[in-house]
């Protein structure tokens, strides 16, 4: 009898990345609002689901794609400026030229040294490698393209979120705590990094401090199950809230 593994949410992003290419947006589509379902807190796929949504001419539903891409990632430049193509097509056109200016802000205060889309680009190239080397486990692998993706840009916080990820795979706890520590200072809503920074913290032994931040989680967002499923397994309860 055969057997069929379950792809993990990074293969299921690269095969939404390769139906993108292959200019199949309605299956591009259908796998990025199903890793959204278990991974609300991705800006990238919110930005790339608003990406299909404004390819077959879904764009009141792109907009909103893309506004919650810069809500969990506010210093996401190419989210605003794909917020600014669709506020444009839907005829808003001030609010189009805010979301441009900001994009350009924030690709100005990232460095000059890569034009805008040509900068956006680069670092998610290295980010999408980052993800195959994580499927492949070879986390120093992947935290060597998710490093070189933030030099180009250093504010995308759902790239150093990544970076978080692989040094946890990694052991390197301490590193992970910092690189989380820097995406919740600039978006304290971002609850996945949030969440793993729980993780982090419970197993260099401050469970005390993991719960407060899983109480946080549960308390912002009572409908989901995640941080409650995280302080069943270290014993406390949704309630035991920061005290």
């Amino acid at each position: 009898m055969s057997t069929f593994s379950v792809p993990t949410v990074q293969q299921r992003i690269s095969q939404g990345m390769a139906s993108w290419e292959r200019d199949d947006f309605d299956t591009a589509l259908a796998i990025f609002q199903e890793v959204l379902q278990d991974h609300p807190d991705f800006a990238d796929v919110h930005n790339r689901m608003g990406l299909c949504l404004a390819m077959v001419g879904r764009h009141a539903e792109a907009l909103a794609a893309f506004q919650e891409a810069v809500r969990l990632s506010p210093t996401y430049a190419e989210a605003h400026l794909n917020r600014g193509i669709v506020l444009t097509e839907l005829g808003r056109h001030e609010e189009a030229q805010a979301a441009f200016d900001e994009s350009s802000r924030l690709d100005s205060r990232d460095g000059g040294a890569f034009p805008s889309h040509v900068g956006n680009q680069i670092a998610v190239t290295h980010a999408q490698l980052g993800d195959l080397y994580l499927v492949a486990n070879r986390p120093t692998l992947a935290a060597a393209q998710y490093r070189a993706a933030l030099d180009v840009r250093p504010r995308f916080l759902d790239i150093r979120t990544k970076l978080a990820e692989s040094l946890m795979e990694m052991g390197e706890m301490e590193g992970a705590l910092r690189e989380l520590s820097a995406v919740l200072e600039a978006n304290p809503e971002f609850t996945g990094a949030r969440l793993r920074m729980g993780v982090v913290l419970h197993r260099l032994g401050r469970t005390d401090d993991a719960v407060q931040e899983w109480s946080r989680c549960a308390q912002e967002d009572p409908d989901d199950l995640r941080p409650r499923a995280y302080l069943v397994s270290v014993g406390a309860q949704g309630s035991d809230a920061r005290r």
